[in-house]
């Protein structure tokens, strides 16, 4: 028998019972669109996971800080150390570390900040003080005006670029580059009707040059990144910390294999720098936060994977099940065949391809099942974890081809015993079978 001439037969023989053959492979379809769901929503996350890095750095960022307390060993001590980033550092890491792509100065004041526009309108908000490498560091463009340049961080100039949702609230509708607005020299600075005079004494004002794109909120450390004024690092310096002082410094490796070695490259020149010290700071990785993370999800991903393997596994019990009742039912049907000429292997061969193809139909309508419940639970997925506003269900090409070859090879295991025992009946003993 022609392979052709099997898989015809096995349809024929599918179609002639078709509620029996959609409850048998009723197994396979729920098994198959169970593990592409799973895959579609577990990439999704993953695909999550690599956006939100992406909006603070990259998973090739390392980002060193100075707090009050440090990490020691197992357990965080009090910092006692009188040593403190300068912008000279930043300088010195660019210069003279190979690895390292660029370098991003931070001084940040998180702590909600008096923001004022010319129009009366306030918000309470945070600035931070960056260079020009910022935009390239966070893959992060204006969506109109520019962004802060070297000649604004030389020059100390009193210019700012705005979060969209900064611009939003201060201006409406209106277009503010070219306005100005006016930032408060102190988180605590507070308006006070009457006390204007004093209250333009304790703000400084900055004309607005940018606004920057849309980004969203960082889903690992819930920032609003809409919601902050840039300002250029020295410019901060001069007018608010009245020092030469930088909080936070984020360093970018050429690659993510480099990693390792920035950090080294990092620490020599900090080392060289400040009386042979590289104890008065915490270093954070964005690559260790994104592995655990991604750890999580591959373990979720392999529970949901296990479970999905038990319904193919009862799936293809169902079938040899199935394939035992329709050898009984056409045990005379054998004996005929045989009687005429066909051999043990033709009659072998005849039922392998007939649970083949109920498997193979199963795994294409577990394809269209599993497709639809991916987005389906993706939906649901986005309602119910309200950290992102979409959540991607990624549907993968390379699984729907292993999921079919993975039914047929159901097909293959569990019809093999049900093709044996067809294909060992006596010719004799099956036409006396009534």
């Amino acid at each position: 028998m022609r392979i052709g001439e099997g898989f015809s037969v096995g349809f024929t023989a599918i179609h002639m019972n078709k509620m029996r053959s959609l409850l048998t492979m009723l197994g396979i379809v729920i098994g198959i669109a169970s593990v592409l769901a799973m895959i579609a929503i577990g990439d999704g996350a993953k695909m999550i996971v690599l956006q939100d890095a992406q909006k603070i750095g990259g998973a090739n960022q390392v980002t060193l800080y100075r707090s009050g307390h440090i990490r020691k060993g197992n357990r965080w001590v009090r910092n006692r150390s009188n040593e403190y980033f300068e912008y000279g550092d930043v300088l010195a890491i660019e210069a003279e570390c190979p690895s390292v792509e660029g370098v991003i100065p931070r001084i940040p004041q998180w702590r909600g900040v008096l923001v004022q526009a010319e129009g009366g309108a306030e918000k309470r908000t945070t600035y931070e003080g960056i260079t020009p490498f910022y935009q390239i560091g966070m893959n992060w463009e204006p969506a109109r005006g520019r962004f802060i340049t070297e000649e604004d961080v030389a020059n100390r100039t009193k210019v700012c670029v705005l979060g969209s949702e900064v611009a939003s609230e201060l201006f409406s509708n209106q277009d503010p580059v070219g306005k100005t607005i006016k930032i408060a020299r102190s988180a605590g600075n507070r308006f006070r009707r009457g006390a204007q005079r004093s209250q333009d004494r304790s703000m400084e004002r900055f004309t607005i040059v940018g606004i920057m794109k849309p980004r969203g909120r960082s889903l690992r450390f819930g920032w609003n990144l809409d919601d902050r004024v840039l300002l250029p690092l020295t410019t901060v310096q001069e007018r608010f910390t009245g020092n030469d002082r930088v909080t936070m410094i984020s360093v970018q490796a050429k690659h993510i294999d480099l990693v390792d070695q920035v950090k080294e490259e990092v620490k020599a020149v900090i080392r060289q720098r400040h009386r042979n010290q590289d104890n008065f700071f915490n270093i954070w990785e964005m690559k260790k936060g994104m592995e655990q993370l991604l750890k999580i999800s591959r373990i979720i991903k392999i529970v949901l994977g296990v479970i999905a393997g038990f319904s193919l596994l009862v799936g293809g019990i169902g079938i040899m099940n199935m394939m035992l009742v329709s050898v009984t039912e056409r045990t005379r049907e054998i004996g005929l065949r045989k009687a005429i000429g066909a051999k043990r292997r033709d009659i072998l061969f005849q039922f392998l391809v007939e649970a083949i193809a109920m498997c193979s139909v199963g795994g294409v309508l577990g394809i269209g099942v599993g497709v639809a419940a991916g987005y389906g639970m993706a939906n649901i997925a986005v309602n119910i974890v309200k950290i992102v506003p979409e959540w991607p269900a990624v549907i993968s090409t390379q699984w729907m081809i292993i999921s079919v070859a993975f039914s047929a090879m159901i097909g293959i295991i569990f019809g093999v015993y049900p093709a044996v025992k067809a294909a060992q009946l006596s010719p004799i003993e099956a036409l006396r079978t009534e």
